[in-house]
């Protein structure tokens, strides 16, 4: 493993830089209209985001393609810098929703241009410990973020400076990197009605998943500070769900291995329930438990997303799953995007415990819709259940991560990015997962 990080530390360093600017992003503004206006603008700042995110998948293969890897990573990195800064420069709130965009097409354009780096460069035989590699510095950049929220609690212009900073500095490792470029990349086909057809369980699972987590990166913040908690705590606090989303995955990957994962994703939805009871009926609780309730419910929530990824790759074969990488993408970006607007206006309607009250409406759809004994397992792949690989969510990858998952065929992969959409193959797909 040190061999990996050695080699691919600028992209590692970059990625970690790229997370920690977006995290503290994320809450700081939150943060700043806590006392401004309700958790509706919080969360449509959140939708936003996501929405450029999704737009960004697919301007980002023509944008790259047309100007190459390190001059769109670069025009990218600058746009998002300048967005940014135009938070501090600009206090109207609709002008806010469109630099939220901006930043998120922006970022997601940098994740293509890692992400093929990444493939280009990884051996076959070191593709799992590359691929944890960069969910390890995705999900450390992000909880650093939420860390530095204690150096400047004031919430002044500073932390904005510190964010700009991120992503200023994140183009350094990146523009003086010596690795070969990778071959241009197309954006695979989509075949949404097949995989409805195919995987409705595991697409559930991933809009369920896009909207708790959504909600959460952007109105967590919000409820914490209606808690009555100041800005250190606040960022202890975030930092601490976020950490525990990162310590269960390698747990996450036994259980998965090891048991059915329709169960799985059945038992973390009865118990994300349970977990977020308590927050979700009392109107103001204790710092204890508030973290250690939190940070359960957080053990579920990013359990769910990993689990339906692993659940769906059993049972579609290697050639699709870079368009079911694109699919789950689109499928999780629609539940986050709508996750914080709805969540939002629980909260402005019905107070800051709506928060979690949503998070145990979403379980409970889960509950509803995730039925084992419906699993057919007419599609099933020859060697399923493939090995569980701890991803990160795709607020912190794009569909080109999927070539670095070891259950993915590494030469399929790249052949199927590189060529020209087309039309989806047809044939029998009866409900499966």
């Amino acid at each position: 493993m040190r061999g990996i990080w050695k080699s691919f530390r600028a992209l590692y360093f970059a990625t970690l830089l790229m997370l920690v600017g977006s995290g503290l992003l994320s809450t700081y503004l939150a943060l700043r209209l806590a006392d401004r206006v309700d958790g509706l603008w919080v969360g449509a700042l959140m939708a936003a985001y996501y929405f450029g995110l999704v737009l960004g998948a697919k301007i980002g293969h023509r944008l790259i393609a047309r100007v190459g890897h390190i001059r769109a990573y670069v025009a990218c990195a600058g746009m998002v810098t300048a967005a940014v800064l135009g938070h501090g420069l600009i206090e109207l709130i609709p002008a806010w929703l469109i630099l939220r965009a901006l930043v998120g097409l922006g970022m997601m354009c940098q994740y293509m241009v890692i992400e093929s780096w990444l493939n280009e460069q990884a051996d076959v035989s070191q593709r799992g410990q590359v691929f944890s590699g960069y969910m390890i510095a995705s999900y450390l950049g992000l909880v650093l973020g939420q860390l530095a929220l204690m150096l400047h609690p004031g919430l002044g212009p500073e932390l904005l400076m510190v964010v700009a900073l991120c992503f200023a500095l994140c183009l350094v490792p990146v523009a003086l990197t010596r690795k070969v470029h990778p071959a241009p990349l197309r954006p695979a086909p989509l075949e949404p009605l097949f995989f409805i057809k195919r995987v409705p369980q595991s697409l559930t699972t991933v809009l369920v998943s896009g909207l708790v987590i959504g909600s959460f990166y952007g109105l967590a913040p919000l409820y914490a500070a209606r808690q009555g908690m100041g800005t250190e705590q606040i960022g202890l606090f975030m930092g601490s769900c976020i950490l525990a989303g990162l310590l269960v995955q390698w747990p996450l990957g036994w259980l998965s291995d090891r048991y059915n994962r329709s169960v799985l994703i059945r038992s973390c939805a009865v118990l994300l329930a349970l977990a977020a009871l308590p927050l979700a009926v009392l109107p103001k609780v204790g710092l204890p438990l508030l973290f250690s309730v939190g940070f359960a419910v957080c053990l579920l929530q990013f359990s769910l997303y990993p689990l339906a990824v692993a659940f769906s790759n059993d049972h579609v074969e290697s050639e699709r799953r870079v368009s079911l990488s694109a699919m789950l993408l689109v499928t999780f970006g629609v539940g986050a995007c709508a996750g914080p607007l709805l969540a939002g206006v629980l909260m402005r309607s019905l107070g800051a415990n709506m928060f979690y009250a949503f998070e145990v409406f979403c379980a409970l759809i889960l509950i509803w819709r995730v039925r084992p004994k419906e699993v057919t397992n007419l599609h099933q792949v020859e060697d399923a259940p493939l090995q569980h690989v701890a991803v990160p969510d795709s607020m912190t990858s794009s569909p080109l991560v999927a070539a670095l998952d070891p259950r993915v065929d590494e030469k399929v992969a790249k052949e199927q990015m590189r060529t020209e959409d087309a039309p989806p193959e047809t044939g029998p797909a009866s409900p499966n997962v």
